[in-house]
């Protein structure tokens, strides 16, 4: 025969659901958009990592709503800033294509000619 729990205890902990934090996804981006000349592209990324970081910090504490919305924000600002690493990527690519590269050759010339002088 089974007893019963009294009945002033508390309920068993819930189990964590697994929610991603994008924590990788955020860091490799916001780098990425600093490397590839979209500072803009940075700003979003330190964003994402804020987020990110408040995701495992409200599982702990069992806000298990609030842990959904930062990595839900996470994910948005993950995507935003790696789509300006990719508009960043472009431009870069576009302006060496269309002229960036000779400028930059033309200005590593002149670099040479005033080391000779």
């Amino acid at each position: 025969m089974s007893v019963p729990p009294p009945m002033n205890m508390p309920p068993p902990p819930m189990e964590a659901p697994a929610i991603p934090n994008y924590l990788a996804w955020s860091i490799v981006a916001a780098v990425l958009s600093l490397c590839l000349c979209c500072v803009i592209g940075t700003i979003p990324g330190i964003v994402a990592i804020v987020f990110s970081t408040q995701v495992n910090s409200k599982l702990a504490a069992g806000d298990f709503d609030g842990a959904r919305k930062a990595s839900d924000n996470a994910k948005i600002w993950c995507w935003v800033t790696t789509g300006l690493c990719i508009l960043g990527l472009l431009w870069t690519a576009f302006s060496i294509l269309h002229g960036g590269g000779a400028q930059y050759a033309e200005l590593l010339r002149q670099i040479e000619q005033a080391k000779q002088h």
